[in-house]
């Protein structure tokens, strides 16, 4: 089996905890797994072509994926392309749109807001991945600073998040991405065995 490529690219780590998770799932299934930071000027040193597909997970801030892989995916869009790829967008207003206890005007919004972002993402890079996920991250205010905090608290009071900085609160929904890391392993080894 050829390896999996798992980029990520992450402020305060719920979205490495993420990768690493996917990673671990894979693995189980038997495929090699690297786990790669883009922000570790990887954009000039990695090949591509050693791996057989890739996941891609970028968490939010302020409305943007992060810089950093906006600029890998330009750069590798096409070796991206050439295999089985999933972006995994990891955002708080997807914690919105997953929240059963809020209302549905505001599960639309925020999920008219994942969309927007993840469009934008997918317009400026101009790459097409097989699939696109939004993952809801965490909002992990006993690790921000002072400013981090209170933004981050207002954004929370505008998607409907938590606003008690008192502790951290996780919102991903494990069950759900090894559900999403058993069908991408399934398509990978179909198209392993295709090709």
């Amino acid at each position: 089996m050829k390896s999996v490529a798992v980029l990520y690219a992450t402020r305060e780590g719920q979205t490495l905890r993420i990768a690493e998770h996917i990673a671990a799932r894979l693995r189980t299934h038997g495929f090699p797994v690297d786990v790669l930071a883009v922000a570790r000027n990887l954009s000039e040193t990695l090949d591509l072509t050693r791996y057989g597909a890739t996941v891609v997970a970028a968490s939010v801030h302020i409305g943007k994926h992060e810089r950093e892989m906006v600029e890998f995916v330009k750069k590798h869009r096409a070796a991206l392309e050439r295999v089985p790829s999933t972006f995994l967008s990891v955002s708080l207003s997807e914690a919105g749109a997953e929240d059963a206890g809020a209302t549905p005007e505001r599960r639309e919004r925020a999920s008219a807001n994942v969309h927007a972002v993840t469009d934008a993402f997918l317009r400026e890079t101009g790459w097409k991945p097989m699939r696109v996920q939004p993952v809801a991250g965490a909002l992990l205010y006993r690790q921000y600073g002072a400013i981090v905090r209170l933004v981050m608290r207002f954004i929370a009071r505008k998607v409907g998040a938590t606003t008690d900085t008192s502790r951290d609160h996780e919102y991903t929904d494990w069950q759900a991405l090894d559900r999403l890391a058993d069908e991408f392993a399934s398509l990978v080894a179909k198209e392993e065995s295709a090709g």
